[in-house]
């Protein structure tokens, strides 16, 4: 059998012809695409594993700042707590000091209250026991007694002796202004001329005098001049009664001061 060299030839170049077009046209741009698909695959797992890296970091970061939350919440509450406990100690001592400042207060009332009650009572008592004996004397003696307060008053006088008697007219005599003499009541002018005879006597001297009424001497007669001073009040009679309703009132009130 006789080859045909030409075609053998011409089926060469064929193929070879057929092979540069698969090459050119077919295993390249497969060959292009697999390795795209490749490097595009490697940066999908290189980025997935980014975010997995970035994910696993940002998880650890949450779980630190839970953590610092969970801390700094712990904190928050127990100095909330102690910012509690502070206050109500604060609020218990105010309000034990108020009570205590109105315990003082209302101790303190109730002995001013008792006091006041004491001199209200030592003042009726003694205006009353002053109503009483002077109706008595009226009663008893015919006279009244103002006359008589006066008469006990001048008897006083005239019974001062040594250096009481030269210490008074000495003052009385030395006197820039007029002596005054004080009374509960109004001196009636025999009474009044009495004084002034006493003490012209006394001086060897007229003595100037001025008179001036004082209820608060409760039934009784001073005399002041130049630093002397004589007198006679029936209120000193009455200071121990007095002195016992006030012990009496005093008694009463420490029982109701120490009462809740």
């Amino acid at each position: 059998m006789l080859i045909d060299w030409f075609t053998v030839l011409a089926q060469a170049v064929n193929f070879i012809i057929l092979v540069w077009l698969l090459k050119r046209f077919l295993y390249k741009p497969i060959l292009g695409a697999i390795d795209a698909r490749e490097k595009r695959i490697a940066a999908e797992l290189a980025d997935a594993d980014a975010k997995k890296a970035e994910a696993l970091k940002e998880r650890d970061a949450f779980l630190r700042k839970n953590e610092a939350y969970d801390q700094q919440r712990a904190a928050l509450l127990s100095a909330a707590e102690a910012e509690v406990d502070a206050e109500r100690r604060r609020l218990l001592d105010e309000a034990r000091r108020a009570a205590d400042a109105l315990s003082v207060k209302r101790q303190q009332s109730l002995q001013s209250d008792a006091r006041a009650l004491s001199r209200v009572i030592g003042e009726r008592t003694q205006n009353e026991v002053f109503a009483i004996a002077r109706k008595a004397l009226t009663d008893l003696a015919t006279t009244t007694l103002e006359e008589r307060m006066g008469e006990v008053f001048v008897r006083r006088l005239r019974e001062l002796e040594g250096p009481a008697k030269a210490a008074l007219a000495e003052a009385l005599k030395t006197a820039s202004g007029p002596a005054l003499v004080r009374s509960a009541f109004d001196l009636p002018a025999e009474q009044r001329a009495a004084i002034q005879k006493a003490l012209d006597e006394i001086c060897a001297a007229e003595i100037h005098l001025r008179f001036e009424i004082a209820p608060e001497l409760v039934a009784g007669i001073e005399l002041a001049g130049n630093g002397q001073k004589v007198g006679w009040n029936i209120s000193d009679y009455l200071a121990s009664l007095q002195e016992d309703v006030a012990e009496l009132l005093n008694e009463k009130a420490e029982p109701e001061a120490g009462s809740p």
